[in-house]
Order: C-alpha cells, then sequence, then structure tokens
C-alpha cells in the first residue's frame, strides 16, 4: 500500500489512511515514481498527483497505464492545488517531498482548504537524527534539524494551518538503526 520510506513499516502496517474505495486523494510529490498514486488508483480512489518535475509525472503517467488504472496528472508546484474546490479532498499525502517546498506554510493551507472537514493529511520526511548521522550512519555528522525538519517545526507547522495531529511514528528502519530513519504524521483537519 502506502509506502513511507526505504525499510520501514507501510500502510498495510500504519493505517493512516485508512480505506480509500471511492475516495478522492491527492498526492503531494510522486513518491517512488508514482507507486503511491498508483496504488491509491488500484485501491479503487480517484487518485490525484502533483509534482514539479514532468520526468517524475511521465513516470507515474506510465506505471498507471502499466498498471491499467487512472491517474490526474498535474506538473506543478505542490501547493498549486486549484485544480481542487474547496472541500472536495478526502486523502493529502506527501511522502519524503515535503523538504522540496520553499514555502511549507503555504502548501498546508492550501491542504487545509482542499481537505473535507476531519479529512486526514499525511506526510512522511526523514527523521531528523537520522539526518544528523553520516552515510555509514555510524558518527554523528550534522546538528538537529540540519537536513530535516525538526519534530517541533513539522508539528508546529501543522498546527499553524489548523491541522490536528493525531498520530506520530518515529519509524526505524529493519535491522539495527540506533535511531528513527522517518517521522510519519497524520493530522486532521479543523473547521470548514
Amino acid at each position: 500500500m502506502i509506502w513511507y520510506g526505504d525499510g520501514v513499516a507501510d500502510d498495510t502496517d500504519l493505517r493512516l489512511c485508512g480505506d480509500v474505495q471511492g475516495k478522492r486523494v491527492v498526492e503531494l510529490g510522486a513518491a517512488r515514481g508514482g507507486a503511491n498514486a498508483v496504488d491509491i488508483a488500484r485501491h479503487g480512489a480517484k487518485s490525484i498527483v502533483v509534482d514539479p518535475s514532468a520526468d517524475r509525472i511521465a513516470e507515474v503517467r506510465q506505471a498507471a497505464e502499466a498498471a491499467e488504472v487512472q491517474v490526474e496528472c498535474h506538473v506543478g508546484e505542490l501547493a498549486d492545488l486549484g485544480f481542487a474546490t474547496s472541500g472536495s479532498v478526502d486523502l493529502v499525502l506527501c511522502s519524503h517531498r515535503l523538504h522540496e517546498v520553499d514555502d511549507v506554510p503555504r502548501l498546508l493551507r492550501q491542504a487545509h482548504r482542499v481537505l473535507r472537514a476531519e479529512a486526514p493529511f499525511v506526510v512522511a520526511v526523514t527523521h531528523p537524527a537520522w539526518a544528523m548521522l553520516d552515510e555509514e550512519r555510524s558518527r554523528v555528522e550534522r546538528n538537529y534539524g540540519e537536513g530535516a525538519f525538526a519534530v517541533s517545526a513539522l508539528l508546529t507547522l501543522l498546527f499553524r494551518a489548523d491541522l490536528r495531529i493525531d498520530v506520530v511514528h518515529e519509524l526505524r528502519t529493519a535491522g539495527k538503526a540506533a535511531v528513527p530513519s522517518t517521522l510519519v504524521v497524520r493530522a486532521r483537519k479543523l473547521g470548514v
């Protein structure tokens, strides 16, 4: 189902997205060549993906065609959700693409706008503790928050966008990881 990072639990285990059958789902950024968007469509959702890379969108289209499903594709900045009317989306998903966004508060305001009341926004990012380590994961090379969102910064951004956090997972990669590699948060839209 939904991929949150290499070597960590997916949505089959975490169950953050729920049953997407018949729902309208927007993926912000084409994760893994569109595998999330295609899988969402395969499970009966109206799958929509927006990504600034025309190459990544082409990969999504190819993957959707190979899987014989429909995925609505938009080339554009992740915060450019003008194609969706207010309160028309049942789930917004962003897996390891938030770091590419220059104006995260704007993106979160747009996600809030398009989501239905109480609908989830699910985001996966590199855990800041993992980002501190060198490539071999054997020593600290960077300061906390360098190269990844600090946990408090991400949670504060969600809170300020009227997205109520209801689940936080700090996932370790399979094996002997000393620190979590992935931070996954689900927040729900407050208000209308």
